[in-house]
């Protein structure tokens, strides 16, 4: 799988989803900078996690008028596999490739620890490695991680097996106190439409191997492959 790394300033998990990228998929990513108005052709486009621009403005709002981005958009226009994790999620938002908009944590603070998260549609393009309802250990780090959408968006997210991965606690209940920001209905993760992005605040590539603490994370980049074969 042929996949690239997009980089915005102030980005900080962008060396973490390169070596997850290569040590899953045996391939070396490609490295691209935000003034990069080339993008090669390629399997998937990541974009990590991070304060892009300091969050300048808006989480995601500057990174979104990068002059990557064009490249990124023509790549979501012909159906290319697109990832955003945390701060990525931000940018897709702010891009329009998702719906909604991340807010402040419910507590005003940042956090970071290890949620669980429930599996919601395992057919797709993203958790197809996984079973439906399946929990899973992902860690979060984000202090704008607060999903927000009007209600008719949410119910077009719920009726169209959007919402990819939800909070929930170790039985797989979707409760207040699993909800690590205050995200409505307890989203964690969504797709768009044609089902070839998704965008996510959870840290998948952080949790790929057994050094790391577990491998709950594979799921997501060998879904991926998967859907490529």
């Amino acid at each position: 799988m042929k996949s690239a790394v997009v980089t915005f300033p102030a980005s900080n998990c962008n060396r973490d989803m390169f070596d997850a990228l290569e040590k899953i998929t045996g391939q070396r990513p490609h490295e691209i900078w935000h003034q990069d108005t080339d993008i090669p052709d390629v399997d998937l486009i990541a974009l990590p996690g991070g304060f892009s621009f300091g969050d300048y403005l808006r989480c995601g709002a500057m990174a979104a008028r990068s002059p990557a981005i064009n490249g990124v958009m023509a790549h979501a226009e012909r159906g290319g596999n697109i990832i955003g994790v945390c701060n990525g999620f931000q940018v897709l938002t702010e891009m329009g490739l998702l719906p909604g908009a991340l807010m402040r944590n419910r507590s005003l603070k940042f956090v970071c620890k290890t949620v669980q998260l429930k599996v919601e549609n395992a057919d797709s393009t993203f958790t197809n490695a996984y079973t439906d309802g399946q929990v899973i250990d992902i860690p979060v780090a984000h202090h704008d991680g607060n999903y927000f959408a009007d209600d008719q968006t949410l119910a077009e997210l719920e009726g169209d097996g959007r919402i990819a991965f939800r909070y929930v606690d170790q039985n797989g209940e979707a409760t207040k106190l699993s909800n690590p920001n205050g995200s409505q209905n307890n989203i964690a993760g969504i797709m768009n439409k044609r089902g070839n992005i998704l965008g996510m605040m959870p840290h998948p590539e952080r949790l790929i191997e057994d050094a790391q603490g577990g491998i709950d994370g594979r799921g997501f980049f060998e879904s991926i492959i998967n859907s490529l074969n």
